[in-house]
């Protein structure tokens, strides 16, 4: 049965749209989604949703920033305050298993354009961001932190896009985890040795 079906209570509109919003995209993609449709599977009027969503751009970035939150709260889980290589390739393969046990939400919230100054949406990349920095802070302390943040999760995203799109091994949830664990270890031990490196006096100075 529908979550959004039936008739909804005053002031749940918002959260009823977002409901059907979500059920229409894991059913048809982002394709089907629409306010037009939102409004048929929530059981409102057309012109209902437009009292919180000006467009489809602004439902799509809702829609959005509940997948980055809950995305925050899985790597959360998959370890709290990582600190080592290890520990972060453990969030990386929590990562890489949010796209492809979503990949409906995954794709609205990476490849579909979205309203840049929607504030739910800016916070919530916001704080992954910062998660991920202080991640390699906590690794790296003398390392760039905000340019060795955003190769790690260049790496982990790109890892996420060529499993997601069948460019990697997607057999089994073992083999996906090797894959990316070792994309992991690879990085930090190369760049282990170029902080180690840049640490060094040069020699005949």
């Amino acid at each position: 049965m529908s979550l959004a079906t039936g008739p909804y209570h005053h002031g749940d509109l918002r959260a009823a749209c977002l409901r059907a919003a979500r059920e229409l995209l894991e059913e048809d993609g982002s394709a089907g989604l629409s306010l037009r449709a939102v409004a048929r599977r929530a059981g409102v009027s057309a012109t209902a949703p437009y009292r919180h969503y000006a467009d489809r751009d602004a439902l799509v970035s809702a829609v959005a920033a509940e997948g980055y939150r809950e995305l925050a709260e899985l790597l959360a889980a998959a370890h709290p305050s990582p600190g080592t290589p290890n520990e972060l390739a453990t969030v990386a393969i929590a990562y890489v298993r949010f796209a492809l046990d979503r990949p409906a939400m995954f794709r609205v919230m990476f490849a579909e354009p979205c309203d840049q100054t929607n504030e739910e949406r800016v916070a919530a990349t916001t704080a992954i961001t910062q998660y991920v920095r202080d991640i390699v802070h906590r690794v790296f302390p003398d390392a760039d932190a905000e340019a060795l943040s955003t190769a790690v999760w260049a790496l982990v995203h790109g890892l996420a896009f060529l499993h997601l799109d069948g460019k990697l091994d997607t057999t089994t949830p073992e083999v996906v985890a090797a894959q990316v664990r070792g994309a992991v270890h690879a990085l930090f031990a190369t760049t282990a040795g170029r902080v180690t490196h840049t640490d060094e006096a040069p020699s005949g100075s």
